[in-house]
């Protein structure tokens, strides 16, 4: 995944950007009057770590470097209550790595959160004390209607502009979040601020899922056993929603999920996030890729360049998460995001600072 070339927030600008070979940056006004920061944004998950070092570039930013490992930090946590050894070991070692970038980078404004894996494992602080003496750096472990804030944040970009509401969802490694959103406020600088109109955040992710349920071989009686299991969860915020049957409504997704189906519908050669983040995808494309998925086995799913060995035994719980959202809120379009917490908290610490916002 080539992240260092990301740029901005609308991908059809990104892609004039990147085809002029050019890059906005500060209007000569600020030039010289506010000094270079960087920023730093690691969101360090139940299945991923992922780091993105930027600085401020115009009304968006620049990533100037970009990590992701997949390390499976809660593999295990939902039968034993806590982390095993040799995950805090995956995890430290690619800690370490964030930690190199971001010294190596100059970083001067950071945050590094942890979520479900630390939160649900009765050894969480123990293994941020850990990260403390090793790694030398501080997680701040966040609550789930602090990561639905930031998933809303880093996506409300890709939003259409014509809707009336969006359903976003979040499928994480231990937790998924759904959030509705509203039209969202526009600022006079930088990205749009999210307009939150409710939020559920339940503990199934594609890890415990496919834990429970396994994800190797799949047949559809599992699968359809697992879209009912999750779809018990969100029913209740689906019916305090009803109001969006009808509307101009559409799903926005963030997740490894939802960008491996997009780029196993688009039958890329390799994965590539400036052709995936912020495509469109009709509904009945996405049943046509679940299709296919329920068809693989388990070695042709590894063999899928954009799936493979790490993915390949998580991917059909994904599509059961994604299944059940979409069942719940009928939407003709979805629209999908290879972006998420780390932008969120990449424009929370700029407007923090001052670099946008205001109408």
């Amino acid at each position: 995944m080539d992240e260092e070339a990301r740029t901005g927030f609308d991908p059809t600008r990104q892609r004039e950007a990147h085809r002029l070979g050019g890059q906005r940056r500060w209007p000569q006004s600020h030039a010289g009057a506010r000094p270079l920061v960087t920023y730093a944004a690691l969101d360090l998950g139940t299945n991923n770590c992922r780091l993105l070092v930027a600085r401020p570039s115009g009304d968006s930013f620049r990533v100037i470097d970009a990590f992701s490992r997949i390390i499976r930090l809660g593999e295990g946590v939902s039968a034993s209550g806590r982390l095993s050894e040799a995950a805090i070991e995956r995890a430290l070692d690619a800690l370490t790595v964030c930690r190199n970038k971001m010294k190596n980078r100059g970083v001067t404004r950071a945050r590094l959160i942890a979520t479900e894996a630390c939160r649900a494992a009765e050894n969480g602080n123990e293994f941020l004390a850990r990260v403390r003496d090793r790694v030398g750096i501080e997680l701040e472990i966040v609550d789930r209607e602090t990561e639905a804030v930031l998933a809303a944040t880093g996506c409300t970009p890709l939003m259409d502009p014509a809707a009336d509401s969006v359903v976003l969802f979040d499928i994480g490694g231990g937790s998924s979040e759904l959030v509705r959103l509203g039209r969202s406020r526009t600022n006079r600088r930088g990205p749009p601020t999210p307009e939150i109109r409710g939020w559920i955040s339940i503990q199934v992710g594609v890890v415990t899922l496919a834990e429970r349920h396994g994800g190797v071989t799949v047949s559809r009686d599992l699968f359809e056993t697992m879209v009912t299991e999750v779809r018990a969860l969100i029913n209740e915020f689906a019916a305090t929603h009803a109001d969006l049957a009808g509307a101009a409504i559409h799903l926005l997704g963030t997740s490894g999920t939802v960008t491996t189906v997009a780029g196993v519908h688009l039958n890329l050669p390799r994965y590539d996030r400036r052709v995936v983040d912020g495509c469109w995808m009709r509904d009945e494309e996405v049943s046509q890729v679940h299709e296919r998925l329920l068809a693989m086995r388990h070695e042709d799913r590894v063999a899928n360049p954009c799936i493979g060995a790490e993915r390949a035994d998580l991917v059909l719980a994904g599509c059961a998460i994604l299944e059940a959202i979409r069942r719940a809120f009928p939407c003709a379009r979805l629209r999908v995001a290879d972006r998420g917490l780390r932008e969120g908290m990449l424009v929370e610490l700029m407007r923090e600072d001052g670099l946008w916002g205001g109408r």
